[in-house]
């Protein structure tokens, strides 16, 4: 019985955690460039498929190993797909259909438990293209982060001419290509991981590669969040979470029952 209220435990921890995911997301339903998470649990069949299959010892006979009951926590995960675009008409802009990130030199606005020192850049890597032109012809962010072109330099345009970007991302004034914004792609999207709402800077082992995405000017790529399917899901959690909390009440007075009544001895 007591194992009973460890695997209620175990699923409603499960469920708060793919709350917090859910909730995050739904925060996020309007944050340019933003992609959805979502997360999975590991299945009891492929514990036991590893332990069944492990021939490491072949001279002697042995347990399976300790089995745990409960929910078991997965992997949280990101979903890559695009988002829809939206149409803004701005000069800067910028929306990537395919694959590709936007190359992004990013300055630490404060300590952190992650950078500690204000001030310290490192280049990061975005799908968010909402950019602005500084008086001084610096084309960066809306929290004033550089936008880096293809040589990893800083983007400097006449902020008094016209300006026109093709789908290779080139940047014409005056006739002339003046820049290139700066696009990469990587081999494998598990090498990325997340900084902030719209941000991914590369871990230890990620490998760039050519972006194949085309850049649109005049529009933003949107969240990939379903509000709908989010508000379905999170009912779905609030439901399966309410059953374990009720399994974990039965078990609680089962356990009553137990102490109170089956062991108490008739004078």
């Amino acid at each position: 019985m007591v194992k009973g209220l460890y695997t209620a435990y175990t699923a409603m921890r499960n469920e708060q955690h793919r709350m917090d995911i859910t909730t995050n997301n739904l925060a996020n339903v309007n944050t340019t460039g933003f992609k959805k998470e979502g997360s999975v649990s590991q299945p009891f069949s492929d514990v036991l498929g590893i332990k069944i299959k492990d021939r490491s010892d072949t001279f002697a006979a042995r347990p399976l190993g300790t089995l745990n009951l409960g929910v078991k926590l997965g992997e949280t995960y990101v979903d890559w797909s695009q988002g829809p675009f939206r149409v803004t008409d701005e000069t800067f802009d910028f929306a990537l259909g395919g694959n590709g990130f936007f190359m992004i030199e990013y300055t630490n606005k404060a300590p952190n438990v992650r950078r500690d020192e204000a001030g310290q850049t490192t280049i990061m890597y975005t799908r968010d293209g909402n950019f602005t032109l500084r008086e001084d012809g610096t084309l960066v962010t809306q929290d004033g982060d550089y936008v880096l072109d293809m040589n990893g330099n800083h983007i400097l345009l006449d902020p008094l001419a016209e300006t026109a970007v093709n789908m290779q991302g080139q940047i014409w004034q005056n006739g002339v290509v003046v820049a290139e914004i700066g696009r990469t792609d990587f081999e494998d999207y598990n090498t990325l991981m997340r900084y902030g709402e719209n941000f991914f800077e590369p871990v230890e082992g990620a490998v760039q590669i050519p972006a194949t995405g085309t850049v649109y000017q005049g529009y933003l790529e949107q969240s990939n969040v379903s509000t709908v399917d989010e508000m379905v899901n999170m009912i779905a959690i609030q439901r399966q979470y309410e059953a374990n909390a009720t399994m974990i009440q039965t078990e609680d007075e089962t356990l009553a029952i137990a102490v109170s009544q089956v062991g108490r001895l008739n004078g």
